[in-house]
């Protein structure tokens, strides 16, 4: 049996400008979100990601029908669910696949949807979910892997998340919109993935006010109307490529950068030395690498340092003269990558939730294997600077948050390919 891996031949000088895809994390609740009504959608700025294919046979088999119109465009098409049932064999792929039963809820006001799966990257429990659906007066079941919902008629309520989940706060909104009533989240998340859909769901006919801050006010309505609509740019992609641009001496340019969605990660590297300049969306680095400082940095919900930057960061954090220190706040185990790393001549040492990171001069060449999809890009990006051949294995995780990853680098002059591997 083969898997893909990239084979990269590090140390060559790259230079160009990367272009930020659209937002996978707002991509999918969106196009699940076309789920509540009945009507023809046009998605636009829609990345080509594994998630997507895989999203996209999970709502077929609920019944859309989906046409990929362009590269980046998508015509989805709901005529009625033909199914209220979302199974394991199509949900355990991929996390957000949860995210179908509030808008199930919304149109049909019964789901029955498999435990999710996702990246192994810690505990995620899907209770806040239930807990905001019970709230709305849905009646919840738990059997068999699957959990059950079903009422009469939403109604809204008040819903206090004891934690600002992310994809609590998405399924909860796209139960509420629909809801007799007001609905009103407390400790709502707050990323621009969420506004992004709120943004959606308002340009369909929803009434949503406190958009972007910890507390939405959501009066439910009895018709949506289908629409046209354009995904925001990909903030951890960008804060991706940001960290190659420094990497790389500010050689790479980066198109499609919204300072809002990642201040946090900006100000943090600018705590660092780091100088850029944007105009429009395109920001260039005025930075050599070598004159960066080493930082502390803790990973936070939004407008925190975000959790899906950490590992990229830390791989910068490693070419930094000093000891720097991250602290993940988020997960309980997505220090899976610090071994990787170290096998590529880096040195970090962690105690629980901290990472201690001395800088070398450069990472060395080794065989190392993506253990998710942050983790992924920072194994990359780490090979793309090390003298000698590198080799990530499983880069299915990569393949799940960024397009056409070794093309992009391939057309700055990286050597990296797609190879086949025996395990």
């Amino acid at each position: 049996m083969s898997i893909e891996a990239f084979k990269i031949i590090g140390g060559k000088k790259i230079s160009g400008e990367l272009s930020v895809e659209g937002a996978k994390n707002a991509a999918l609740p969106i196009f699940v979100a076309t789920l509540i009504e009945k009507g023809t959608y046009i998605l636009k700025n829609v990345p080509n990601l594994r998630d997507i294919v895989t999203l996209t046979k999970l709502l077929e088999s609920l019944g859309l029908e989906i046409e990929k119109l362009s590269n980046h465009s998508y015509k989805i098409v709901n005529t009625g669910l033909k199914s209220l049932e979302a199974s394991y064999d199509l949900v355990k792929k991929m996390r957000a696949s949860f995210l179908v039963m509030g808008p199930m809820l919304a149109h049909e006001k019964k789901a029955r949807v498999s435990l999710p799966g996702g990246c192994a990257i810690g505990s995620r429990p899907v209770d806040l979910h239930l807990k905001g659906f019970e709230a709305l007066g849905v009646k919840i079941n738990i059997d068999h892997g699957y959990v059950e919902g079903e009422t009469a008629e939403l109604i809204g309520n008040k819903v206090v998340f004891d934690f600002p989940s992310v994809g609590a706060t998405e399924n909860v909104i796209m139960a509420a919109v629909k809801a007799t009533g007001i609905t009103i989240i407390e400790n709502a998340a707050r990323e621009p993935e969420i506004d992004d859909l709120c943004n959606f769901l308002v340009k369909m006919g929803a009434k949503i006010n406190g958009i972007g801050s910890g507390r939405l006010e959501i009066e439910g309505v009895k018709k949506l109307y289908p629409c046209e609509y354009s995904i925001m740019p990909d903030r951890i992609v960008a804060g991706t490529f940001i960290v190659a641009s420094l990497m790389f001496d500010g050689d790479i340019s980066v198109k499609g950068v919204v300072r809002d969605h990642i201040e946090s990660f900006i100000s943090k590297l600018e705590e660092m030395g780091a100088e850029f300049e944007i105009e429009g969306d395109v920001l260039r680095t005025k930075t050599k690498l070598s004159q960066l400082k080493p930082a502390k940095a803790t990973t936070m919900p939004h407008p925190g340092f975000p959790t899906d930057l950490q590992s990229p960061m830390m791989t910068l954090m490693c070419l930094v003269d000093g000891t720097s220190e991250i602290k993940e706040t988020i997960f309980e185990n997505r220090f899976m990558h610090v071994p990787e790393l170290n096998r590529m001549g880096a040195n970090i040492s962690t105690d629980a939730n901290m990472a201690r990171v001395t800088g070398i001069k450069n990472f060395s060449s080794a065989e190392v294997m993506a253990s998710d999809l942050r983790a992924g890009a920072s194994l990359v990006l780490a090979g793309l600077l090390a003298d000698g051949e590198t080799i990530v294995n499983r880069i299915y995780h990569v393949d799940r948050g960024y397009e056409n990853l070794e093309i992009k680098l391939q057309a700055l002059g990286a050597n990296i390919e797609r190879i086949k591997v025996e395990i």
